[in-house]
Protein backbone atom coordinates (compact mmCIF):
# COMPACT_ATOMS: atom_id res chain seq x y z
CA UNK A 1 0.00 0.00 0.00
CA UNK A 2 1.40 3.40 -1.00
CA UNK A 3 0.85 6.23 1.51
CA UNK A 4 -1.31 9.02 0.12
CA UNK A 5 -0.52 12.36 1.82
CA UNK A 6 -3.50 14.18 3.32
CA UNK A 7 -2.13 16.83 5.70
CA UNK A 8 -5.53 18.43 6.25
CA UNK A 9 -7.07 15.25 7.57
CA UNK A 10 -3.97 14.60 9.64
CA UNK A 11 -4.27 17.99 11.30
CA UNK A 12 -7.94 17.31 12.10
CA UNK A 13 -7.10 13.90 13.61
CA UNK A 14 -4.33 15.43 15.72
CA UNK A 15 -6.59 18.28 16.87
CA UNK A 16 -9.36 15.90 17.96
CA UNK A 17 -6.83 13.76 19.75
CA UNK A 18 -5.42 16.77 21.58
CA UNK A 19 -8.89 17.95 22.57
CA UNK A 20 -10.41 14.67 23.74
CA UNK A 21 -8.02 11.70 24.10
CA UNK A 22 -6.38 11.11 27.46
CA UNK A 23 -3.18 9.13 26.84
CA UNK A 24 -1.69 6.52 29.15
CA UNK A 25 1.60 6.99 31.03
CA UNK A 26 1.86 10.62 29.88
CA UNK A 27 1.80 14.21 31.03
CA UNK A 28 -0.90 15.25 28.60
CA UNK A 29 0.44 18.67 27.61
CA UNK A 30 3.99 17.41 27.08
CA UNK A 31 3.23 14.92 24.30
CA UNK A 32 2.44 15.27 20.62
CA UNK A 33 1.13 11.92 19.37
CA UNK A 34 1.84 11.16 15.72
CA UNK A 35 -1.34 11.00 13.62
CA UNK A 36 -1.15 7.62 11.84
CA UNK A 37 -2.89 7.24 8.50
CA UNK A 38 -2.30 3.54 7.86
CA UNK A 39 -0.12 0.48 8.26
CA UNK A 40 0.77 -2.71 6.43
CA UNK A 41 3.23 -5.47 7.19
CA UNK A 42 6.26 -4.04 9.00
CA UNK A 43 5.49 -0.39 8.17
CA UNK A 44 3.14 2.42 9.13
CA UNK A 45 2.82 5.96 7.82
CA UNK A 46 1.51 9.39 8.74
CA UNK A 47 -0.71 11.86 6.89
CA UNK A 48 2.32 13.68 5.50
CA UNK A 49 3.30 10.54 3.63
CA UNK A 50 6.25 9.71 5.91
CA UNK A 51 6.72 5.94 6.13
CA UNK A 52 8.31 4.22 9.14
CA UNK A 53 9.76 0.75 9.59
CA UNK A 54 8.22 -0.31 12.90
CA UNK A 55 10.88 -1.71 15.23
CA UNK A 56 8.32 -1.67 18.09
CA UNK A 57 5.57 -3.95 16.73
CA UNK A 58 3.10 -1.47 18.20
CA UNK A 59 3.75 -2.28 21.85
CA UNK A 60 5.43 -5.58 20.95
CA UNK A 61 2.19 -7.18 19.78
CA UNK A 62 1.95 -7.10 15.97
CA UNK A 63 3.84 -10.39 15.67
CA UNK A 64 2.35 -11.07 12.22
CA UNK A 65 2.60 -7.43 11.12
CA UNK A 66 -0.18 -5.01 10.31
CA UNK A 67 -3.29 -5.81 8.29
CA UNK A 68 -2.64 -9.47 7.53
CA UNK A 69 -5.44 -10.22 5.04
CA UNK A 70 -6.33 -13.64 6.46
CA UNK A 71 -6.80 -12.28 9.98
CA UNK A 72 -8.74 -9.25 8.75
CA UNK A 73 -11.01 -11.59 6.75
CA UNK A 74 -11.55 -13.84 9.79
CA UNK A 75 -12.65 -10.86 11.89
CA UNK A 76 -15.02 -9.74 9.14
CA UNK A 77 -16.51 -13.23 8.78
CA UNK A 78 -16.99 -13.60 12.52
CA UNK A 79 -18.66 -10.19 12.73
CA UNK A 80 -21.06 -11.22 10.01
CA UNK A 81 -22.02 -14.51 11.68
CA UNK A 82 -21.84 -13.79 15.44
CA UNK A 83 -20.34 -10.45 16.40
CA UNK A 84 -20.60 -10.96 20.16
CA UNK A 85 -21.93 -13.36 22.76
CA UNK A 86 -21.78 -13.79 26.53
CA UNK A 87 -18.86 -15.79 27.97
CA UNK A 88 -21.02 -18.40 29.74
CA UNK A 89 -21.83 -20.12 26.43
CA UNK A 90 -19.79 -22.41 24.21
CA UNK A 91 -19.16 -20.85 20.82
CA UNK A 92 -17.00 -22.13 17.98
CA UNK A 93 -14.43 -19.33 17.81
CA UNK A 94 -13.80 -19.42 21.57
CA UNK A 95 -13.54 -23.20 21.75
CA UNK A 96 -11.20 -23.37 18.76
CA UNK A 97 -8.97 -20.59 20.04
CA UNK A 98 -8.64 -22.36 23.39
CA UNK A 99 -7.85 -25.65 21.68
CA UNK A 100 -5.16 -24.16 19.45
CA UNK A 101 -3.53 -22.35 22.39
CA UNK A 102 -3.62 -25.46 24.61
CA UNK A 103 -1.99 -27.50 21.83
CA UNK A 104 1.05 -25.21 22.03
CA UNK A 105 1.41 -24.56 25.75
CA UNK A 106 3.90 -26.73 27.65
CA UNK A 107 2.98 -29.63 29.90
CA UNK A 108 -0.62 -29.94 31.03
CA UNK A 109 -1.58 -26.26 30.69
CA UNK A 110 -4.73 -27.34 28.90
CA UNK A 111 -7.43 -25.08 30.35
CA UNK A 112 -7.65 -21.51 29.07
CA UNK A 113 -9.25 -18.62 30.94
CA UNK A 114 -9.72 -15.72 28.54
CA UNK A 115 -9.25 -12.06 29.47
CA UNK A 116 -9.17 -8.80 27.52
CA UNK A 117 -5.43 -8.30 27.85
CA UNK A 118 -2.22 -9.11 29.67
CA UNK A 119 -2.78 -7.16 32.89
CA UNK A 120 -6.10 -8.90 33.49
CA UNK A 121 -4.41 -12.22 32.79
CA UNK A 122 -1.85 -11.50 35.52
CA UNK A 123 -4.61 -10.29 37.83
CA UNK A 124 -6.50 -13.55 37.47
CA UNK A 125 -3.43 -15.79 37.57
CA UNK A 126 -2.38 -14.40 40.94
CA UNK A 127 -5.95 -14.68 42.21
CA UNK A 128 -6.04 -18.34 41.17
CA UNK A 129 -2.72 -18.98 42.90
CA UNK A 130 -3.89 -17.39 46.15
CA UNK A 131 -7.15 -19.32 46.13
CA UNK A 132 -5.42 -22.58 45.21
CA UNK A 133 -2.86 -22.30 48.03
CA UNK A 134 -4.78 -20.28 50.61
CA UNK A 135 -1.70 -18.07 50.98
CA UNK A 136 -1.50 -14.27 50.64
CA UNK A 137 1.91 -13.32 49.18
CA UNK A 138 3.25 -13.21 45.63
CA UNK A 139 6.94 -12.70 44.83
CA UNK A 140 8.02 -10.84 41.70
CA UNK A 141 11.23 -9.38 40.29
CA UNK A 142 12.30 -5.75 40.49
CA UNK A 143 13.15 -5.64 36.78
CA UNK A 144 9.68 -6.51 35.51
CA UNK A 145 6.44 -5.21 34.09
CA UNK A 146 3.19 -7.10 34.60
CA UNK A 147 0.45 -4.57 33.78
CA UNK A 148 -1.46 -1.60 35.14
CA UNK A 149 -4.41 -3.12 37.01
CA UNK A 150 -4.32 -3.13 40.82
CA UNK A 151 -2.53 -6.43 41.43
CA UNK A 152 -0.47 -6.29 38.24
CA UNK A 153 0.97 -2.82 38.89
CA UNK A 154 1.95 -3.79 42.43
CA UNK A 155 3.71 -6.87 41.03
CA UNK A 156 5.53 -4.68 38.50
CA UNK A 157 9.06 -3.73 39.43
CA UNK A 158 9.74 -0.70 37.23
CA UNK A 159 9.03 2.91 38.28
CA UNK A 160 5.53 2.92 36.82
CA UNK A 161 4.57 1.07 39.99
CA UNK A 162 5.57 3.82 42.36
CA UNK A 163 2.55 6.18 42.16
CA UNK A 164 0.12 3.26 42.60
CA UNK A 165 2.07 1.09 45.03
CA UNK A 166 -0.27 0.38 47.94
CA UNK A 167 2.50 -1.07 50.10
CA UNK A 168 -0.02 -3.63 51.35
CA UNK A 169 -0.84 -5.74 48.31
CA UNK A 170 0.88 -8.91 49.49
CA UNK A 171 3.75 -8.39 47.04
CA UNK A 172 7.44 -8.95 47.77
CA UNK A 173 10.08 -8.02 45.19
CA UNK A 174 13.40 -9.76 44.69
CA UNK A 175 16.40 -9.55 42.33
CA UNK A 176 16.29 -11.83 39.31
CA UNK A 177 19.51 -12.56 37.36
CA UNK A 178 21.01 -9.91 35.07
CA UNK A 179 24.73 -10.47 34.64
CA UNK A 180 25.51 -7.14 32.92
CA UNK A 181 24.30 -5.24 36.00
CA UNK A 182 24.60 -8.08 38.50
CA UNK A 183 23.32 -7.31 42.00
CA UNK A 184 25.27 -10.39 43.12
CA UNK A 185 28.75 -9.31 41.90
CA UNK A 186 28.86 -12.39 39.68
CA UNK A 187 31.58 -12.83 37.08
CA UNK A 188 29.83 -15.30 34.78
CA UNK A 189 26.39 -16.75 34.05
CA UNK A 190 26.89 -19.81 36.25
CA UNK A 191 27.68 -17.62 39.26
CA UNK A 192 24.80 -15.27 38.46
CA UNK A 193 22.37 -18.19 38.29
CA UNK A 194 23.60 -19.80 41.50
CA UNK A 195 23.62 -16.55 43.48
CA UNK A 196 20.22 -15.42 42.14
CA UNK A 197 18.67 -18.72 43.17
CA UNK A 198 20.25 -18.49 46.61
CA UNK A 199 18.92 -14.95 46.98
CA UNK A 200 15.44 -16.13 46.01
CA UNK A 201 15.59 -19.06 48.43
CA UNK A 202 16.71 -16.70 51.21
CA UNK A 203 13.81 -14.37 50.39
CA UNK A 204 11.39 -17.29 50.61
CA UNK A 205 12.87 -18.35 53.94
CA UNK A 206 12.66 -14.91 55.50
CA UNK A 207 9.16 -14.20 54.17
CA UNK A 208 7.92 -17.58 55.39
CA UNK A 209 7.29 -20.28 52.75
CA UNK A 210 3.82 -21.00 54.13
CA UNK A 211 2.78 -17.40 53.38
CA UNK A 212 3.79 -17.41 49.70
CA UNK A 213 1.17 -18.30 47.10
CA UNK A 214 3.17 -17.71 43.93
CA UNK A 215 6.35 -16.57 42.27
CA UNK A 216 5.73 -14.72 39.01
CA UNK A 217 8.42 -14.08 36.41
CA UNK A 218 8.45 -12.86 32.86
CA UNK A 219 10.09 -15.82 31.12
CA UNK A 220 12.25 -13.29 29.28
CA UNK A 221 11.69 -9.84 30.82
CA UNK A 222 10.46 -7.46 28.13
CA UNK A 223 10.03 -3.77 28.87
CA UNK A 224 12.53 -4.07 31.71
CA UNK A 225 15.35 -4.90 29.32
CA UNK A 226 14.99 -8.20 27.38
CA UNK A 227 17.21 -10.28 29.64
CA UNK A 228 17.10 -14.02 28.81
CA UNK A 229 17.71 -15.85 32.10
CA UNK A 230 20.92 -17.87 32.42
CA UNK A 231 20.77 -21.64 31.88
CA UNK A 232 19.36 -23.40 34.91
CA UNK A 233 17.64 -20.41 36.50
CA UNK A 234 14.04 -21.17 35.55
CA UNK A 235 14.57 -24.85 36.39
CA UNK A 236 15.90 -23.75 39.76
CA UNK A 237 12.85 -21.57 40.40
CA UNK A 238 10.63 -24.49 39.43
CA UNK A 239 12.42 -26.68 41.99
CA UNK A 240 12.04 -24.07 44.74
CA UNK A 241 8.33 -23.77 44.00
CA UNK A 242 7.91 -27.54 44.13
CA UNK A 243 9.85 -27.76 47.40
CA UNK A 244 7.74 -25.14 49.17
CA UNK A 245 4.34 -25.71 47.57
CA UNK A 246 4.44 -22.38 45.71
CA UNK A 247 2.64 -21.80 42.41
CA UNK A 248 5.04 -20.94 39.58
CA UNK A 249 3.57 -18.33 37.21
CA UNK A 250 5.29 -17.40 33.96
CA UNK A 251 4.26 -14.17 32.25
CA UNK A 252 4.49 -14.71 28.48
CA UNK A 253 2.38 -11.68 27.55
CA UNK A 254 5.22 -10.10 25.57
CA UNK A 255 7.54 -13.06 24.96
CA UNK A 256 4.92 -15.53 23.73
CA UNK A 257 3.59 -16.53 20.32
CA UNK A 258 6.78 -16.54 18.30
CA UNK A 259 8.48 -13.44 19.66
CA UNK A 260 11.58 -15.34 20.83
CA UNK A 261 11.69 -17.77 17.90
CA UNK A 262 9.65 -20.40 19.76
CA UNK A 263 5.91 -20.57 20.34
CA UNK A 264 6.62 -19.62 23.95
CA UNK A 265 9.85 -18.38 25.48
CA UNK A 266 9.73 -21.19 28.06
CA UNK A 267 10.27 -23.62 25.17
CA UNK A 268 13.92 -22.50 25.17
CA UNK A 269 14.33 -24.02 28.64
CA UNK A 270 13.93 -27.78 28.46
CA UNK A 271 11.70 -29.39 31.04
CA UNK A 272 10.43 -26.19 32.65
CA UNK A 273 6.64 -26.10 32.96
CA UNK A 274 4.87 -23.45 35.04
CA UNK A 275 1.63 -24.00 36.92
CA UNK A 276 0.03 -20.94 35.30
CA UNK A 277 1.08 -19.00 32.21
CA UNK A 278 -0.29 -15.64 31.10
CA UNK A 279 -0.50 -14.52 27.48
CA UNK A 280 -1.90 -11.71 25.31
CA UNK A 281 -0.40 -9.45 22.59
CA UNK A 282 0.91 -11.92 19.99
CA UNK A 283 -1.95 -14.40 20.45
CA UNK A 284 -3.78 -12.43 17.74
CA UNK A 285 -1.26 -9.67 17.05
CA UNK A 286 -3.45 -7.22 18.92
CA UNK A 287 -6.00 -7.05 16.10
CA UNK A 288 -8.78 -7.35 18.73
CA UNK A 289 -7.94 -7.21 22.47
CA UNK A 290 -7.38 -10.68 23.95
CA UNK A 291 -5.37 -12.24 26.75
CA UNK A 292 -5.62 -15.23 29.00
CA UNK A 293 -4.26 -17.68 31.54
CA UNK A 294 -3.22 -21.22 30.65
CA UNK A 295 -3.97 -23.39 33.68
CA UNK A 296 -2.43 -26.65 34.86
CA UNK A 297 -4.52 -29.69 35.72
CA UNK A 298 -3.90 -29.37 39.45
CA UNK A 299 -5.08 -25.78 39.63
CA UNK A 300 -8.00 -26.42 37.30
CA UNK A 301 -9.06 -29.24 39.65
CA UNK A 302 -9.26 -26.73 42.54
CA UNK A 303 -12.17 -25.11 40.73
CA UNK A 304 -13.80 -28.26 39.38
CA UNK A 305 -16.52 -28.19 42.04
CA UNK A 306 -15.74 -24.82 43.60
CA UNK A 307 -16.71 -21.73 41.63
CA UNK A 308 -13.88 -19.55 40.46
CA UNK A 309 -14.73 -16.04 41.71
CA UNK A 310 -13.69 -14.04 38.67
CA UNK A 311 -14.85 -13.17 35.19
CA UNK A 312 -15.15 -10.50 32.54
CA UNK A 313 -18.07 -9.42 30.39
CA UNK A 314 -15.99 -9.82 27.23
CA UNK A 315 -14.02 -12.93 28.21
CA UNK A 316 -13.26 -14.83 25.02
CA UNK A 317 -14.96 -12.28 22.80
CA UNK A 318 -15.89 -13.89 19.47
CA UNK A 319 -14.10 -11.31 17.33
CA UNK A 320 -10.93 -11.59 19.40
CA UNK A 321 -11.02 -15.38 19.39
CA UNK A 322 -11.64 -15.53 15.65
CA UNK A 323 -8.60 -13.29 15.23
CA UNK A 324 -6.59 -15.64 17.47
CA UNK A 325 -7.60 -18.71 15.47
CA UNK A 326 -6.63 -17.01 12.22
CA UNK A 327 -3.37 -15.67 13.66
CA UNK A 328 -2.23 -19.04 15.02
CA UNK A 329 -3.08 -20.73 11.72
CA UNK A 330 -1.20 -18.03 9.79
CA UNK A 331 1.81 -18.45 12.05
CA UNK A 332 1.74 -22.21 11.50
CA UNK A 333 1.09 -22.13 7.75
CA UNK A 334 3.55 -19.34 6.95
CA UNK A 335 6.38 -20.41 9.26
CA UNK A 336 6.28 -17.17 11.25
CA UNK A 337 7.90 -18.65 14.38
CA UNK A 338 10.66 -20.17 12.27
CA UNK A 339 11.17 -16.87 10.47
CA UNK A 340 11.60 -15.03 13.77
CA UNK A 341 14.21 -17.57 14.87
CA UNK A 342 16.11 -17.51 11.58
CA UNK A 343 16.16 -13.74 11.06
CA UNK A 344 17.18 -13.27 14.67
CA UNK A 345 20.01 -15.78 14.45
CA UNK A 346 21.29 -14.93 10.98
CA UNK A 347 20.64 -11.19 10.58
CA UNK A 348 19.49 -9.23 13.61
CA UNK A 349 21.75 -10.76 16.26
CA UNK A 350 24.94 -10.63 14.16
CA UNK A 351 23.97 -7.18 12.84
CA UNK A 352 23.51 -5.75 16.32
CA UNK A 353 26.82 -7.21 17.47
CA UNK A 354 28.51 -5.53 14.51
CA UNK A 355 26.93 -2.21 15.53
CA UNK A 356 28.31 -2.71 19.03
CA UNK A 357 31.82 -2.98 17.61
CA UNK A 358 31.45 0.36 15.84
CA UNK A 359 29.54 2.39 18.41
CA UNK A 360 31.01 3.14 21.85
CA UNK A 361 27.53 3.87 23.18
CA UNK A 362 26.53 0.20 22.92
CA UNK A 363 27.40 -1.51 26.17
CA UNK A 364 25.68 -4.85 25.58
CA UNK A 365 23.62 -6.67 22.97
CA UNK A 366 21.22 -9.35 24.20
CA UNK A 367 18.19 -11.21 22.94
CA UNK A 368 16.83 -13.96 20.74
CA UNK A 369 14.31 -14.33 17.93
CA UNK A 370 12.73 -10.92 17.30
CA UNK A 371 13.35 -9.83 20.90
CA UNK A 372 16.56 -7.81 21.34
CA UNK A 373 17.93 -4.92 23.39
CA UNK A 374 20.88 -2.59 23.10
CA UNK A 375 22.10 -1.30 26.46
CA UNK A 376 23.34 2.24 25.77
CA UNK A 377 26.06 3.63 28.00
CA UNK A 378 28.22 6.70 28.49
CA UNK A 379 31.26 4.60 29.30
CA UNK A 380 31.76 0.94 28.43
CA UNK A 381 34.29 0.42 31.18
CA UNK A 382 32.15 1.75 34.03
CA UNK A 383 28.87 0.74 32.34
CA UNK A 384 27.34 4.07 33.34
CA UNK A 385 23.95 4.23 31.59
CA UNK A 386 23.56 6.79 28.81
CA UNK A 387 20.82 8.41 30.92
CA UNK A 388 20.04 7.98 34.64
CA UNK A 389 17.46 5.47 35.85
CA UNK A 390 13.93 6.73 35.12
CA UNK A 391 15.29 9.92 33.54
CA UNK A 392 12.98 12.56 32.10
CA UNK A 393 13.29 16.03 30.60
CA UNK A 394 16.82 17.32 30.06
CA UNK A 395 18.34 14.31 31.82
CA UNK A 396 16.87 12.11 29.09
CA UNK A 397 18.18 14.29 26.24
CA UNK A 398 20.71 11.74 24.88
CA UNK A 399 18.04 9.07 24.43
CA UNK A 400 15.65 11.62 22.96
CA UNK A 401 18.32 12.61 20.45
CA UNK A 402 18.86 8.98 19.50
CA UNK A 403 15.11 8.41 19.03
CA UNK A 404 14.75 11.55 16.91
CA UNK A 405 17.64 10.46 14.70
CA UNK A 406 16.08 7.04 14.19
CA UNK A 407 12.74 8.55 13.19
CA UNK A 408 14.48 10.93 10.78
CA UNK A 409 15.94 7.83 9.15
CA UNK A 410 12.49 6.24 8.74
CA UNK A 411 12.83 3.88 11.70
CA UNK A 412 10.40 3.95 14.62
CA UNK A 413 12.37 2.79 17.69
CA UNK A 414 11.29 1.25 20.98
CA UNK A 415 13.11 3.33 23.61
CA UNK A 416 12.95 2.67 27.35
CA UNK A 417 15.30 4.31 29.85
CA UNK A 418 18.85 3.80 28.53
CA UNK A 419 17.92 1.06 26.07
CA UNK A 420 16.58 0.66 22.60
CA UNK A 421 14.73 -2.58 21.96
CA UNK A 422 14.70 -4.21 18.54
CA UNK A 423 11.31 -5.89 18.37
CA UNK A 424 9.97 -5.78 14.79
CA UNK A 425 7.16 -8.05 13.56
CA UNK A 426 8.10 -11.72 13.47
CA UNK A 427 7.21 -11.65 9.78
CA UNK A 428 9.96 -9.16 8.95
CA UNK A 429 11.89 -9.92 5.77
CA UNK A 430 15.66 -10.13 5.47
CA UNK A 431 15.72 -6.91 3.46
CA UNK A 432 13.57 -5.05 5.99
CA UNK A 433 15.74 -6.23 8.88
CA UNK A 434 18.89 -5.07 7.11
CA UNK A 435 17.30 -1.70 6.31
CA UNK A 436 16.35 -1.29 9.97
CA UNK A 437 19.87 -2.12 11.10
CA UNK A 438 21.29 0.43 8.67
CA UNK A 439 18.96 3.13 10.06
CA UNK A 440 19.88 2.10 13.60
CA UNK A 441 23.57 2.33 12.71
CA UNK A 442 23.14 5.96 11.66
CA UNK A 443 20.97 6.87 14.65
CA UNK A 444 23.52 5.51 17.12
CA UNK A 445 25.86 8.31 16.10
CA UNK A 446 23.59 10.58 18.16
CA UNK A 447 24.11 8.34 21.19
CA UNK A 448 27.87 8.15 20.60
CA UNK A 449 28.02 11.96 20.89
CA UNK A 450 27.26 11.58 24.63
CA UNK A 451 29.87 8.96 25.46
CA UNK A 452 33.00 9.55 27.50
Amino acid sequence: MTPQPNPGLGAAVAAADRAHVFHSWSAQELITPLAVAGAEGSYFWDYEGNRYLDFTSGLVFTNIGYQHPKVVAAIQEQAASLATFAPAFAIEARSEAARLIAERTPGDLDKIFFTNGGAEAVENATRMARLHTGRPKVLSAYRSYHGATAAAINLTGDPRRWPSDSGAAGVVHFWAPFLYRSPFHAENEAQECERALQHLEDTIAFEGPATIAAIILETVPGTAGIMPPPPGYLAGVRELCDRYGIVFVLDEVMAGFGRTGKWFAVDHYDGVVPDLMTFAKGVNSGYVPLGGVAISGAIAETFARRPYPGGLTYSGHPLACAAAVATINVMEDEGVVENAARVGEEIVGPGLRELAERHPSVGEVRGLGMFWALELVRDRETREPLVPYNASGEANAPMAAFAAAAKANGLWPFVNMNRTHVVPPCTITDAEAKAGLAALDSALDAADAHTA
